[in-house]
């Protein structure tokens, strides 16, 4: 069954432009228009909410649960149209919860952050449930009275709760129209981001301060940064999962984000040399983007992920790299988490349009990566393509390629 019907589309299609220009101007409105700003963005959000409550509410039915409880904040962002509950970035779930029945729609939270929550992160389609933060049963009594008792699904369920169904998960990974605005707004922040930090960087710098200011700058366009890895020029044919030391980067270096922002993620990889690249390392390079676009090429609406993931280990053998599709995981769908699922021989699930996917093909010294999403016309749209950062053409796509600096000055291979 389809996650959302052509109607919830066709009545959300008529707010997208409304939607992205008031999200964006609000984002940064002169200081006296602040509070205009952030009303008027409350009628799309709460339309996009109400249609979320909807689909909830018709999962109800058909499992005859009383309620939905919802802990993550991947949970969290996606039922509360990009709201957060997080005060512990590390953290998988937050400082409140939401609780769904067939009639109402709670935030439950305690005294500390029910104020801010309800200033500047909820919309007016939910009530708020208050308890004292030192009484934790209160709001576990709470629970029990509204639910009966009866059967509660969560997205991290307790012994007594039931997992969320497939169909609810499809909704969470399958972007609605303005949805797909905040995220094209998360990719390009992030590339630039990204582009800013490695044209700035030295290659004395530690890999701590190429990490440090990876994350100041995703910080400083309202950004969280959920991972920032880097590895250096010592490291980087070691390591697939590099993260930051305290030693120099050296003659070259690979800087990571999965950096958040409205709950949805975009995932990049960008390689920066101080000097030329030189022979080995450009074919390597080149390998790895030849291994993405099959990928790439397949990723349209009807295909399975485990497809994807065995045209990948095809790729790397036909490449002469058999071992590599071991070496570290390919990526996957990606969304609300960095990888909603990864993809492995097993994953049957099937790609929908509107999906994102975040491939990560790598070699020893080599990886590419950006965040995509899948157009009902089998189209890819590159959510972290940055215009300034070099790029070469493979397979009818702008890829990616190392950044090199000399002279002060950068060039591209």
């Amino acid at each position: 069954m389809a996650p959302f019907f052509p109607l919830v589309e066709q009545l959300l299609n008529f707010q997208v432009k409304f939607d992205a220009i008031i999200v964006g101007w609000a984002s940064r409105p002169p200081k006296k228009y602040n509070l205009y700003a952030r009303k008027l963005m409350i009628n799309p959000l709460n339309q996009e909410v109400d249609i979320k409550l909807e689909f909830i509410r018709k999962a109800l039915t058909e499992t005859k649960a009383i309620a939905l409880r919802l802990r993550g904040t991947d949970w969290f962002a996606w039922a509360t149209a990009g709201g957060s509950h997080t005060v512990l970035l590390t953290a998988e779930t937050g400082v409140a919860e939401i609780l769904i029945t067939a009639e109402n729609a709670w935030v439950l939270t305690d005294e500390i952050e029910a104020q801010r929550l309800q200033d500047e992160e909820l919309r007016a389609n939910f009530q708020m449930y208050i308890y004292p933060w030192a009484d934790v049963a209160q709001r576990e009594a709470f629970v029990k009275e509204i639910t009966g008792g009866g059967n509660v699904m969560s997205d991290r369920p307790n012994a007594q709760e039931t997992p969320i169904i497939g169909s609810l998960q499809s909704c969470k990974q399958t972007m609605m129209s303005s949805e797909l605005e905040r995220y094209r707004r998360v990719g390009r922040l992030a590339s630039e981001a990204m582009t800013e930090v490695l044209s700035a960087a030295k290659p004395t710098w530690t890999e701590y301060q190429l990490a440090g200011a990876g994350a100041e700058a995703l910080w400083a366009r309202g950004l969280h940064p959920a991972l920032t890895l880097v590895a250096g020029e010592r490291r980087l044919p070691l390591y697939r999962h590099a993260t930051a030391t305290a030693e120099q980067i050296g003659r070259q270096a690979m800087l990571v984000f999965c950096a958040r922002g409205w709950g949805l993620y975009a995932n990049l990889t960008r390689f920066v040399c101080f000097d030329f690249l030189g022979e080995k390392h450009s074919e390597l390079h080149r390998q790895v983007r030849e291994i993405e676009a099959s990928a790439l090429n397949l990723c349209r609406p009807g295909v399975t992920l485990n497809a994807v993931y065995y045209t990948l280990k095809t790729a790397y053998e036909e490449h002469g790299y058999p071992q590599a599709i071991v070496e570290h995981h390919q990526g996957g769908t990606t969304g609300y988490l960095a990888r909603e699922i990864v993809a492995n021989p097993a994953t049957s699930d099937i790609l929908v349009a509107n999906m994102a996917v975040a491939w990560n093909p790598s070699l020893s010294g080599a990886k590419i990566e950006d965040t995509f999403v899948i157009h009902s016309d089998g189209t890819l749209e590159n959510l972290t393509f940055d215009p300034n950062w070099p790029s070469v053409e493979v397979a009818g796509r702008l890829r990616p390629v190392p950044l090199e600096i000399w002279h002060d000055r950068p060039y591209s291979i």
